[in-house]
């Protein structure tokens, strides 16, 4: 069980939900307490359902209706806390398990759905301003810093950033686990990011397991010190706590759209469930350690908080039953999604007609032929 007693680590809420401020959280809480009531329970709300909506998923994979689920169960504070601190006009590049991230800036769970079902390639248009600049999962570990780093480099050469007005600036903020930085286009990113002072945040979410190899086989140091390698502010924040999530993004981000260069933060959290649906966590962890990280669930801290400061009872269920309405919604509008045409496959490899495709055609065509009952 990682410590988490990084001198540098930002903590504002403690597991049992109280206050408790680490000293390198000091400077942010200004920032908490300016949250209104109703910002700190949107927080709450965006964990809860989200949660639910995983667990929909989940089982809509058991069910055979999604080819695969990446689950982001246990990782909801962190994504909340980042994705609530950007601003409309900012670009988010997530990779494959960002889902309440893409909820917030207005993407259709359902459209994650059709991705993971197979009926589409990219799941939805991020040039869609119903989509708020969020660009479609990348599955490729590691490729979407380098999307994210160009379009940064190109905020900067069209001089969208550094102006001075925080209502025009704009800023990137992309997501990354810690098996993905050990890929090579995380570090060739960070060193085009470093050179060209692009307007963005590495967002790397620490979930202490890339599938089956733990995080300390990858480092020997903390993640977030790669960064400050290539000249990057960097630092490492309790990702199951909100509140330091949402605070120390909102300063990362505020400071590279102001022109001050991209920034780096290495969110702690843990991955509760499995990689995906393809995997069994059993093989290589124990569940000492799963029990262990449950005490630090990000929902269960956050409730805490929210009734230490009087927070209802109807307040928790409402948020409850939005989860299950969510949950309810995907559920039914996946049974309904049906399949695409057999041909679909074909239609998208050249521009232009190709003998190989129509010869790939007929093959297929003869071979569900010769099955029992025919072509499909």
């Amino acid at each position: 069980m990682t410590p988490l007693d990084d001198p540098a680590l930002v903590r504002v809420l403690a597991a049992d939900g109280t206050l408790a401020p680490t000293p390198a959280a000091e400077r942010y809480l200004p920032l908490i307490d300016a949250l209104t009531d109703a910002e700190l329970e949107t927080f709450y709300r965006d964990m809860v359902s989200i949660r639910a909506f995983d667990v929909q998923a989940t089982n809509l994979q058991r069910q055979g209706q999604l080819a695969l689920w990446p689950p982001s169960f246990g990782q909801e504070a962190a994504q909340v806390g980042s994705a609530r601190a950007a601003r409309a006009q900012d670009h988010v590049f997530p990779s494959y398990r960002e889902h309440v991230v893409t909820r917030i800036r207005g993407v259709d769970p359902l459209d994650i759905i059709r991705l993971m079902r197979g009926l589409t390639h990219g799941g939805w248009d991020p040039t869609d301003p119903k989509n708020g600049n969020t660009h479609i999962y990348t599955l490729v570990l590691g490729a979407q810093t380098l999307h994210a780093t160009g379009l940064g480099m190109g905020l900067v050469f069209d001089g969208k950033c550094g102006t001075g007005d925080p209502e025009r600036d704009e800023a990137v903020i992309v997501y990354y686990g810690d098996g993905a930085s050990s890929q090579g286009d995380v570090h060739e990113a960070m060193v085009f990011a470093a050179s060209f002072q692009t307007p963005e945040v590495f967002f790397l979410q620490n979930n202490q397991w890339a599938i089956s190899v733990p995080v300390a086989t990858q480092s020997r140091s903390p993640l977030y010190k790669r960064g400050e390698g290539y000249g990057i502010p960097s630092l490492q924040v309790d990702g199951n706590d909100v509140l330091a999530s949402y605070a120390v993004s909102k300063v990362a981000l505020d400071e590279a759209r102001a022109g001050g260069g991209p920034r780096a933060i290495e969110a702690m959290t843990y991955r509760m469930g499995a990689h995906t649906t393809s995997d069994d966590p059993t093989k290589y962890r124990t569940s000492d350690e799963e029990k262990a990280w449950a005490g630090r669930d990000p929902i269960a801290r956050m409730r805490a908080f929210l009734e230490g400061r009087g927070a209802s009872q109807q307040f928790f269920d409402d948020a409850d039953a939005e989860g299950r309405a969510l949950a309810d919604d995907v559920r039914v509008r996946t049974n309904e999604l049906g399949t695409i045409p057999r041909a679909h496959m074909f239609d998208s490899v050249y521009s232009e007609a190709h003998a190989l495709i129509a010869e790939e055609q007929r093959w297929l065509d003869d071979y569900e032929a010769s099955m029992e009952g025919g072509a499909q």
